[in-house]
């Protein structure tokens, strides 16, 4: 599991635990297996082996206030959203056996580009456009790949967002993940599965509409 110091995986973790299920945490939690993921893919491969299920979880949200104003800070977001995923998805994929499992964690903010999320999103964007070109690759390797796509989770992540009725919980997000992984998915997952709706009417308004809404 990379990036195990997310809310959303630690839900998952803690019902694979539960199960009896071996766990290998990468985080920078010291009660994980500590280990910058943005610096160091190379020597985490030898680390985790070949793992049935690899959960990546890494990623930041990032400060609202700066992220489309500070260019470094928003190459920042895009270092650990994207580019960091890409090279550790790049050098795992090839050691995993058939029947394993890449399961990444992307967002609904990849679905659209929106000004209250563009850097964020922007990185969603492009690790849903990777995992795409990657299922495709290793289609008749075995090995499936998930890009699970949350919508608004209640996580430290978002503490600083208003809650509506369309969050929900880690544990939600989390048994979610293990319902898909456990089904054998090799798909694009919405989590909850209503945010697919919700996206699809997101994506189908006209541009001139879209532009002019404030979400």
């Amino acid at each position: 599991m990379l990036g195990a110091t997310s809310a959303i995986a630690q839900a998952a973790a803690r019902i694979w635990a539960e199960r009896g299920e071996q766990l290998l945490l990468v985080g920078r939690d010291p009660q994980t297996v500590v280990h910058d993921l943005d610096r160091d893919q190379a020597g985490l491969v030898g680390r985790v082996g070949a793992p049935d299920v690899v959960l990546l979880a890494q990623g930041v949200f990032g400060d609202a206030s700066r992220r489309d104003r500070d260019p470094e800070y928003a190459e920042s977001i895009l270092r650990t959203n994207l580019i960091s995923p890409v090279r550790l998805l790049t050098l795992l994929a090839p050691a995993l056996p058939p029947g394993s499992c890449i399961a990444a964690l992307s967002s609904v903010a990849g679905d659209r580009g929106r000004a209250r999320v563009g850097v964020y999103g922007a990185s969603k964007a492009g690790l849903d456009s990777f995992l795409s070109a990657l299922r495709q690759r290793l289609q008749g390797s075995g090995v499936r790949v998930l890009a699970l796509k949350p919508g608004f989770v209640d996580t430290p992540m978002t503490a600083s967002l208003p809650k509506t009725p369309l969050f929900a919980s880690a544990a939600q997000v989390g048994r979610g993940i293990v319902r898909a992984v456990d089904m054998g998915r090799d798909a694009v997952v919405y989590l909850p599965w209503w945010w697919r709706l919700i996206m699809l009417a997101v994506k189908a308004l006209p541009e001139g509409v879209f532009k002019r809404l404030k979400f």
